[in-house]
């Protein structure tokens, strides 16, 4: 955990205020979203295609502009037109759905290239910093190969190991089994388990509804681009009384 993220354990890591999102034509994605995330809180965002998911990770992320409302990183206003973005996202760690690896990189330039070229870090440390990690999921052997020779589900847990270079504060994870082989989702959600047991402070948005009942903390379910609710896999998923909230459930059994 950096210094930074464990400073304070009563302020939360990421706020948001009322944030607003419309596109181009007066199509309203966002329409007030506020909630908070804790230090050491797995919060997953739930919610049918089209709800407002990836838009609100896209604006957490700053690659899109908020109409209206504010977002806090730890004590800074992200959305403040004066603040460096860079900055910002370095403090962030992604992964998305695509795991973006360079197919002409080894595992271990692959895992490292960030680490170095944009946030500084000397090369003997992020190689010292990307073996361990790689070992903690048992690919420290597949430093050396290459996306291609790597299964789908290897590749998105090289690509998580990518965002948890540098200690982000918050690691956001954007549908990260979405393009994966059903065979292969689990072993993803494993690292993702164990990260949730280390204490990292994680937002994902995810389909996997059975996941999402076990690992998080809480759950956040987004309708229409708004939060139609919010509290414990328990209250959400199965207590909740919310004809809408029961009905997007009634699709998924097993939880």
């Amino acid at each position: 955990m950096s210094e930074q993220a464990g400073a304070d354990q009563d302020q939360p890591v990421l706020r948001l205020e009322d944030v607003r999102k419309t596109y181009p034509g007066g199509n309203k994605v966002l329409r007030g979203i506020s909630m908070t995330i804790m230090p050491h809180e797995t919060v997953a965002l739930l919610g049918p295609s089209g709800s407002g998911k990836s838009t609100l990770m896209k604006c957490i992320n700053l690659l899109e502009t908020v109409n209206d409302g504010r977002i806090w990183l730890g004590g800074t206003d992200i959305t403040d037109p004066r603040i460096n973005q860079d900055a910002c996202r370095a403090r962030i760690g992604v992964v998305f759905q695509q795991f973006n690896l360079f197919p002409h990189m080894n595992v271990l330039k692959n895992v490292t290239l960030g680490a170095i070229k944009v946030h500084g870090m000397p090369k003997d440390q992020a190689r010292e910093r990307a073996l361990e990690l790689l070992d903690r999921i048992g690919m420290r052997k597949k430093a050396g190969a290459y996306p291609d020779q790597l299964s789908g589900g290897q590749q998105q847990r090289v690509a998580i190991v990518r965002a948890l270079m540098t200690d982000p504060e918050l690691l956001l994870l954007d549908e990260i089994t979405s393009a994966l082989d059903p065979m292969l989702v689990g072993e993803v959600l494993a690292m993702v388990s164990e990260l949730t047991a280390g204490g990292t402070t994680i937002l994902m948005a995810t389909h996997e509804m059975s996941f999402a009942h076990h690992a998080a903390n809480r759950v956040v379910l987004l309708l229409d681009g708004v939060i139609a609710e919010n509290g414990t896999p328990e209250e959400v998923m199965d207590e909740s009384e919310n004809p809408r909230t029961r009905e997007f459930f009634s699709h998924f059994r097993g939880l």
